[in-house]
């Protein structure tokens, strides 16, 4: 049975427990461990692709049709991909929308990004949600399971994405009428969130992860935002420790990694999830007005309930699915934050409005000055 796997099938994937799963490839043909993790999103395969959250991941799409609508010039998140790989059961190489100026594969193929289509993503997701996310690698369908486990266990995943994916230097992004500025901090942000911010009248400056706090305040802006970006928030204490200064000085607002980083710089914890929250149906309970909203996420980390309660930070939203904290907020230091995406493209939009929170918390303060 084996062997008439590998002769139909060219690619395959090898996971730590030794469970191996044949398929083809698309994109390109490089081996590569990741860490693997699924999305359950039905749309938005580009704005995944190009996601810098997920640098160093394999993601298995559990909606079992990707590449049919292409690429579009518009639509990624970053201009440079760095995702580990892509998992799908079928790929399509014959777009049909009318704005693909690519396939899915050809632009993997560019940045180096290896794909395998053909693998049941149903019982493989089982997988990953029973045992959790784990190394995996992608390599030929002819590598003996004993080498692949062997490259597997003497393979480390790098713990500098961050740093890989921020902006090596600061650049400004500018919107059609300024009221605002607002000095972003880029641990890999996404295209959409810098779009949200322009269009609601804010002048961004965007400052790599590392960025010193003293560095930020010589430009004077009115708010301070931190992204979204991969890995593990206590890998970049750089970070945290720029917000721990900036707290009660400006107006402070973050999005997933952000998030976990306000968290942190108030004393929180933080934990890793067993598979992490990633897809576009989560559903999230506002505590202060007792609403649902179905967000987008993307992350491994949470921030510990328990910890909160030693800190100045209070809860404003939860995770209806395993009861973790979704936001944050701090009413006296004029700081909030979520763990999901309010700018998520294709969608939902349901949590949208915290962009126009931010920018009235910015105009009292304007206004109180």
């Amino acid at each position: 049975m084996r062997l008439n796997k590998v002769m139909e099938f060219n690619k395959k994937l090898i996971l730590e427990d030794g469970q191996e799963y044949y398929g083809c490839s698309f994109g390109d043909n490089s081996e590569k461990v990741c860490e693997i993790v699924f999305n359950t999103s039905m749309a938005g395969y580009q704005e995944i692709l190009s996601d810098p959250s997920y640098t160093y991941q394999a993601v298995v799409m559990t909606y079992p049709l990707i590449g049919n609508y292409g690429m579009a010039d518009d639509d990624y998140e970053t201009a440079v991909p760095t995702i580990g790989a892509m998992i799908v059961r079928e790929y399509n190489d014959e777009p049909s929308n009318f704005r693909s100026t690519a396939t899915l594969s050809d632009v993997m193929k560019k940045y180096g990004i290896p794909g395998i289509s053909g693998i049941d993503t149903r019982k493989l997701t089982r997988s990953v949600r029973d045992f959790g996310s784990r190394k995996v690698l992608i390599t030929d369908a002819s590598t003996p399971l004993e080498e692949g486990i062997e490259i597997l266990n003497n393979t480390e995943l790098p713990k500098n994405a961050v740093s890989v994916v921020s902006c090596k230097k600061s650049y400004v992004s500018h919107a059609k009428y300024e009221q605002y500025h607002v000095a972003a901090i880029d641990c890999g942000m996404k295209t959409n969130i810098v779009r949200s911010l322009n269009q609601r009248g804010c002048k961004v400056t965007v400052l790599p992860w590392n960025t010193p706090a003293v560095e930020i305040e010589k430009i004077n802006p009115d708010g301070i935002f931190i992204s979204n970006g991969p890995g593990d928030p206590t890998d970049v204490p750089e970070t945290i420790n720029t917000i721990k200064s900036l707290i009660g000085k400006y107006p402070i607002f973050g999005i997933c990694l952000g998030h976990q980083i306000i968290s942190l710089a108030y004393g929180a914890k933080t934990y890793k999830l067993k598979f992490g929250h990633r897809g576009g149906n989560h559903p999230v309970r506002n505590l202060e007005n007792g609403k649902i909203e179905i967000t987008s996420q993307n992350h491994s980390y949470a921030v510990d309930k328990n910890s909160l309660q030693n800190t100045k930070l209070v809860p404003t939203h939860i995770n209806i699915l395993d009861e973790t904290i979704e936001g944050v907020k701090c009413d006296e230091d004029k700081v909030f934050s979520v763990q999901y995406h309010p700018e998520s493209a294709p969608g939902p939009q349901d949590s949208a409005y915290l962009f126009d929170r931010f920018i009235r918390i910015m105009e009292e303060e304007k206004c109180n000055a």
